[in-house]
């Protein structure tokens, strides 16, 4: 039973969780600790943060699944992938098949916990098909990455529509500070998973199944360009959230030590493209995991603890 579960953490890469986790978790500390645009607190109740986690792990989880079932046979021919789980036989297509019903039943459940917010309820299932779509985008556009992106920028826009759901449907303006948050993911996602596609950029030109991608479309170099003008937009986004009262949303009381944290993230992405380069993608991994998860949880740390300060 170990065995098997170690290996299913390993089909669905449990541990890049982390990638959108925080930024759910940032969006639930940014509602809770501020008031809406009628100056109502939002309470914070156990059972919502056993919500929030139950959905991210649950829809990600489906998700990650499935795009390992869509991608079987892509994956058996990529020499980067013939090892994963399904190719190699090591997990059955009908266990996976169970275990993506049954996260995804468990993700529509979880919603439940929201109560009385409805919300969450009603808009499981389109968030749910907007996940699993992304398995097939690759077969289409080259603009994969970017719909990527939008995936996990629902993480702390449904997080903030499942704490606060009454306040949005009052005044959607209330959405503004997880709209900016939701776009900065959006575009560092978009970056990260462009620079990550440059390792198969030669077979996905070759592919049979005909795959796109903007490294195969534009070549590496002009890919990574892209990619951090993509970052670069992202870092721009996180200077205007402590203004978003400015633009018609709830004030974040969020100074110097948020603006002392999105520098920090600068050097960080600074630091990823110049450890990736056209001629050297040899350390991909190490800027993809361990510079991106940097990334996402010291950016929730920094605004937890500047809004607790102020």
């Amino acid at each position: 039973m170990m065995k098997r579960l170690q290996q299913v953490l390993e089909m669905i890469r449990f541990s890049h969780t982390i990638f959108a986790l925080p930024f759910a978790m940032l969006a639930a500390v940014m509602a809770w600790m501020t008031k809406d645009l009628d100056g109502r607190a939002t309470s914070f109740r156990f059972q919502d943060l056993l919500g929030l986690l139950l959905c991210m792990v649950t829809a990600r989880s489906a998700a990650m699944a499935f795009n390992r079932l869509v991608d079987q046979s892509i994956d058996a021919e990529n020499p980067r992938t013939q090892m994963r789980h399904l190719p190699q036989g090591l997990i059955s297509r009908r266990f996976v098949g169970v275990f993506i019903l049954l996260n995804s039943s468990l993700f529509v459940a979880s919603t439940l916990l929201f109560y009385p917010n409805c919300l969450p309820l009603y808009l499981s299932i389109p968030v749910l098909l907007f996940l699993l779509i992304y398995s097939y985008t690759k077969r289409f556009t080259t603009l994969a990455h970017y719909y990527l992106g939008v995936a996990l920028m629902l993480a702390p826009v449904s997080a903030w529509i499942a704490l606060r759901g009454e306040s949005v449907l009052a005044n959607p303006a209330d959405l503004i500070p997880a709209l900016l948050v939701g776009v900065a993911v959006f575009l560092w996602v978009g970056g990260f998973d462009i620079i990550y596609a440059c390792q198969d950029a030669d077979y996905d030109r070759q592919a049979p199944a005909g795959l796109h991608s903007i490294p195969a479309r534009w070549g590496i170099p002009r890919a990574l360009q892209i990619a951090a003008l993509s970052h670069l937009g992202m870092l721009l986004v996180l200077l205007l959230l402590p203004w978003s009262e400015t633009l018609g949303g709830p004030a974040l009381s969020l100074e110097w030590i948020y603006y002392s944290g999105v520098l920090a993230v600068a050097i960080l992405l600074a630091y990823e493209h110049r450890i990736v380069r056209p001629d050297d993608l040899s350390r991909v991994n190490l800027a993809f995991f361990r510079v991106n998860a940097v990334v996402s949880i010291g950016l929730f740390l920094i605004v937890t603890l500047d809004l607790l300060l102020n």
